[in-house]
């Protein structure tokens, strides 16, 4: 005989564990991120190119110059 608590607790421990799990992915990009910032903006002080930047890095020119905006760093963008 199936006991349907015996299969709720078996998903739901699938659930808390795939959950933690997540959130540790979340923190751990959410550090390489702001690493990722600050690294790009070094570069960008240094002189590298923008271009050459965003490719490395791999992120969309929104993000870059969000970046170097939030740096004070001029970036030149075109307002909509």
């Amino acid at each position: 005989m199936e006991i349907p608590e015996k299969a709720q607790a078996e998903a739901l421990t699938d659930v808390a564990r795939l959950g933690a799990a997540r959130a540790d992915a979340l923190a751990q990009v959410e550090a390489i991120t702001a690493e990722l910032e600050q690294a790009s903006v070094r570069a960008a002080r240094a002189g590298a190119s923008r271009g050459r930047i965003k490719q490395l890095a791999q992120v969309s020119p929104t993000t870059l110059y969000g970046w170097l905006d939030k740096a004070g760093i001029p970036t030149n963008r075109r307002k909509k």
